[in-house]
């Protein structure tokens, strides 16, 4: 048979065909594997201590404790899988909490009360280790407008305070400041701000910024504004001899302008691309954002249906690109109205309500942002942390069967097909269910051993690419 195409010419095409593929390929490399912190805390930076993680952390595990004693008292607050089959009386309780602490790992699985013990047991380890994993040390809205003297006294102490903290090994693994926007009313106090507190931080540490250091630029409406940071970044590591690329940023999602711009277009990409590779994340302002659509105060919440549409339009726009991706805040505070140790029992009762009201409204804006594939939040107090990890350990745990089988499954096709072809398609659908796992494991839901079960190896785990991890395969 005569074939119409020479070979010359299917060489040429393929070849021009593979310039436009490798193209996008870099434009969407897929998830990025590298771990993602499941919030970010902003606290005001005029409040913040080198050991402010810390205490947030006990503060958290009183909250914890105070309205929830035990696994089966969370499980009825947040109606947690088979809730309804866990008791009531204290000697019941601790009766089955000997029973389920007595059973291996695998044998708990079995029991009804599995879900809601695992949850429970996991918030109680992170809130006494690590429960604080990203913070923001807030020169915008956690501080608010103050005379130039008073910020700028403030960039020095809290500067001061971050250099403390990193000596002492006292901060979160990932950490940052939120400076003013680069709007035309505040451009120069972002700037000044951001130079006094970096300069102060790095002459005390010699150079050294934390691990997993970020600037936030709030209000980002055009690329310029991203530009300009750029610049800047570029002067600071110029004088302190930092490699280029070392300070990072990232954007938030909080205007419409940002959804869309003048023309009808999503300008987020170019956003993104303005920062000249520095941007990592794109966070949402649930309530800048919501107010810019013109909802009244009583009706800016996570749940209303624009924050959706503006979740989903950042979705399309960044998927795939490796940018991280964060939820805003419940405003809704789980604190107590009423203070003091001689509270009646109508007062107590009236706390408990109150905490446990908010905490059912955190964890389920919580869920509702996983579910939408959204892995992280902000949370602004240490109360609402327990919250945080119940919805995220609850999520991961709950999803664990259904995850190990679906990415057990594709490991043994993908192993087979790449013995043939290429294996980059494989591989940017594989690190999507990879990162369920990776997700998992970084905030405390499964251990990795845990996550042999989808018959990767930890070595292979440990490689966080299912891009390597096929390549490995291929080599053997």
């Amino acid at each position: 048979m005569n074939l119409s195409i020479t070979d010359q010419e299917s060489v040429s095409l393929l070849a021009t065909l593979q310039t436009a593929n490798l193209k996008f390929q870099h434009t969407y490399p897929g998830d990025k594997p590298d771990r993602q912190a499941v919030h970010t805390v902003y606290g005001g930076a005029n409040l913040f201590k080198s050991d402010t993680t810390l205490k947030m952390g006990e503060v958290a595990l009183k909250s914890l404790q105070n309205y929830a004693p035990n696994f089966c008292v969370l499980a009825k607050v947040l109606q947690l899988e088979n809730h309804g089959h866990l008791p009531h009386l204290e000697k019941d309780i601790e009766a089955l909490t000997k029973k389920l602490d007595a059973m291996t790992a695998e044998q708990r699985k079995a029991e009804p009360a599995w879900l809601a013990y695992s949850v429970y047991n996991k918030m109680i380890k992170k809130l006494h280790t690590e429960a604080v994993e990203d913070f923001r040390i807030d020169f915008e809205d956690g501080f608010g407008n103050r005379p130039n003297e008073e910020e700028d006294a403030t960039a020095v102490t809290a500067a001061n305070e971050l250099a403390t903290g990193m000596a002492n090994k006292t901060i979160s693994p990932f950490i940052g400041i939120r400076i003013k926007p680069f709007t035309e009313d505040l451009k120069a106090r972002g700037v000044r701000t951001l130079d006094i507190f970096l300069t102060t931080l790095l002459q005390k540490t010699n150079g050294q910024l934390p691990d997993n250091f970020i600037v936030m630029l709030p209000k980002v409406t055009i690329p310029e504004q991203v530009i300009t940071l750029v610049r800047l970044f570029e002067i600071i590591e110029k004088k302190f001899n930092l490699a280029t690329g070392t300070l990072k940023m990232e954007t938030m999602v909080e205007a419409t302008q940002i959804v869309m711009d003048d023309e009808g277009r999503n300008p987020l990409m170019r956003i993104i691309r303005s920062s000249e590779g520095r941007m990592i994340a794109a966070h949402f302002g649930t309530y800048d954002y919501t107010a810019s659509c013109g909802i009244t105060a009583k009706y800016q919440t996570m749940a209303h249906s624009v924050c959706d549409f503006a979740h989903h339009m950042t979705k399309v726009a960044l998927a795939h690109t490796g940018i991280f991706l964060s939820d805003g805040a419940t405003n809704v505070m789980p604190i107590a109205p009423h203070r003091g140790s001689n509270l009646s029992f109508q007062q107590l009762s009236e706390n408990q309500e109150s905490v446990h009201n908010a905490w059912r409204i955190g964890f389920g804006h919580t869920t509702h942002s996983l579910i939408n594939g959204l892995y992280q939040g902000w949370d602004l107090n240490p109360a609402q942390l327990p919250m945080r990890y119940a919805a995220t350990y609850n999520f991961f745990l709950s999803s664990y069967t259904d995850a190990t089988h679906r990415l057990k499954t594709f490991v043994e096709r993908a192993a087979i097909s790449t013995l043939t072809g290429d294996i980059f398609d494989d591989a940017a659908t594989g690190q999507g269910l990879l990162n369920f796992f990776l997700k998992a494991i970084n905030c405390g839901a499964i251990t990795e051993e845990e996550a042999t079960a989808t018959g990767l190896s930890l070595d292979e785990i440990r490689t966080r690419s299912f891009y390597r991890i096929l390549e490995g395969r291929r080599k053997k």
